[in-house]
């Protein structure tokens, strides 16, 4: 009995010794061996994102100086020119302008000539094509014009201008009614609200040159004046006809006083009438300040 129990006290030390080692088996096989992490506490420098500068705009050294306009949200090439009292294309000239539709907002334009160019002045020259006008709007126009194109802006302040004074005999201009005698003017100049003489009128009616001059823009490319000419007469003063119905001349044409150069319509307007303004270094005055009386 004695032996009995000896024997049976060593198997059960037998089984609980490979229990024991089952179990250590088991554990070691869930606890995989601990990873040496070499690159523990190391700090590592992340490589820095720079943000590309924004590109400057072409012009902006010039940004505030005076003669240099900074170009504003529905401004255009027409309607700078206009409020310059420049051509279009001198002002693309100056400024190395390939598209004259392409300018941006904050882009700065020389608005003067620069220093040694060639004054712009009115002199008989051959008709030049009219090519890559400003936009995409063309006009009704007569036969013997041609169609040109502009887009239309919003209205916009006047660039900064400090073209030199006029010089002696350029205030002299020997201007005329844009109109047959006779013709009502329906609203006056107003500096805020009509930059110009509205004088009433027949659909078809004949629109005249106020002065000797040259068409330095024809076409429908700023809103509210619609079928559009800008006579540009010397180094001081435009002359603008709007609201035709047809146009009969093109851009760098010779005009003179009395010619017939459009006729007069409604085109963005409420009704037939003609919009004339005159302007002096490209800021309106009042025509009837500088027509004669009737």
């Amino acid at each position: 009995m004695l032996e009995l129990r000896s024997q049976g006290w060593k198997w059960a030390a037998v089984v609980l010794a490979a229990v024991g080692l089952l179990a250590g088996c088991a554990s070691s096989s869930r606890a995989p061996a601990p990873v040496e992490d070499r690159g523990a506490g190391v700090t590592r420098a992340q490589p820095a994102i720079v943000a590309d500068a924004p590109k400057p705009l072409p012009g902006a050294e010039n940004a505030g100086k005076p003669g240099y306009y900074t170009v504003r949200q529905g401004d255009t090439l027409i309607r700078i020119s206009l409020d310059s009292g420049q051509n279009w294309r001198d002002i693309a000239r100056w400024n190395n302008i390939d598209n004259p539709n392409v300018i941006e907002v904050g882009q700065v334009l020389r608005v003067i000539p620069p220093v040694g160019s060639v004054p712009d002045v009115v002199a008989t020259r051959p008709v030049a094509p009219a090519s890559a006008v400003p936009g995409a709007a063309t006009p009704t126009v007569a036969a013997s014009a041609p169609r040109t194109a502009a887009s239309a802006p919003v209205a916009s302040t006047p660039p900064t201008n400090t073209a030199p004074a006029a010089s002696a005999g350029e205030d002299d201009v020997p201007w005329a009614w844009p109109t047959a005698a006779g013709a009502a003017v329906l609203a006056g100049f107003d500096e805020q609200r009509n930059k110009g003489l509205d004088i009433a009128g027949k659909s078809g009616d004949p629109v005249l040159a106020s002065a000797d001059g040259r068409v330095v823009y024809a076409g429908a490319g700023l809103r509210g004046y619609g079928n559009l000419i800008i006579l540009k007469h010397n180094n001081t003063f435009l002359s603008a006809y709007a609201h035709n119905q047809a146009l009969f001349v093109k851009e760098d044409q010779t005009v003179r006083k009395g010619q017939k150069i459009a006729e007069m319509g409604s085109s963005d307007a409420d009704r037939v009438k003609l919009h004339f303004e005159i302007r002096r270094q490209g800021k309106p005055v009042d025509p009837a300040k500088y027509l004669p009386p009737r």
